[in-house]
């Protein structure tokens, strides 16, 4: 952490627990056969991408979705399957987060949707009380919001000047290494939070007496 400045965090498998193959398992299960195909970690259909950038709203998500199963979906089905992804916030890393924002200053950028908004500030909410990320960071971006998503350098590029930090001074905390590519071409430093590892056991772990 010497000479770092500012952290900028990834969002799902970072501080969010979440399962890609529970809203796999949920659309093979509404009739969408090629679940791992339609939407995975490493590859996804265009409809997630442009529900990700705010290209298209949940209406009109849902009635692809509908479009694509093999019988008839209903809405609220088509929602929870889609949430099936979103798990908890354990409580250890939300306090590392409070933590850290005495020392650092940090971000949240996210790859997500209206939908994944909406559920995840309520699993927040019924976490710890608080209604949203907000209070945890000093700026928060998500994809559907700002109309961008990573890997795209530009929204790294955003992140940095609109909040004039220097990329040498900046660490960036992210699951994917695509994403964690793209940041350190920028000269952003990086880690890369490979399956297993947690905040608080492997990058954040407090000091044992």
């Amino acid at each position: 952490m010497e000479g770092i400045k500012n952290i900028i965090f990834d969002l799902g498998a970072v501080i969010l627990n979440i399962d890609y193959q529970a809203t796999q398992k949920a659309f093979e299960n509404l009739g969408i056969s090629d679940g791992n195909e339609f939407y995975s970690k490493q590859k996804q259909d265009t409809l997630f991408d442009e529900l990700e950038t705010g290209k298209i709203d949940e209406a009109e998500f849902v009635k692809r979705i509908q479009a694509h199963a093999n019988q008839p979906l209903q809405y609220n089905e088509i929602i929870d399957a889609w949430n099936a992804i979103i798990l908890d916030f354990p409580l250890r890393r939300l306090q590392i987060l409070q933590q850290l924002q005495l020392h650092f200053n940090i971000f949240l950028l996210s790859n997500t949707n209206e939908i994944h908004e909406r559920e995840f500030n309520k699993r927040l909410q019924s976490t710890c009380g608080y209604p949203s990320l907000a209070v945890f960071f000093d700026k928060i971006y998500l994809s559907h919001r700002v109309g961008l998503r990573k890997p795209d350098p530009a929204i790294f590029e955003k992140v940095l000047k609109d909040n004039h930090l220097q990329a040498h001074e900046t660490l960036f905390i992210d699951d994917s290494l695509q994403h964690i590519e793209s940041a350190a071409k920028l000269g952003i430093q990086t880690i890369h939070m490979k399956d297993g590892m947690t905040m608080e056991e492997n990058i954040f772990k407090a000091k044992s007496n």
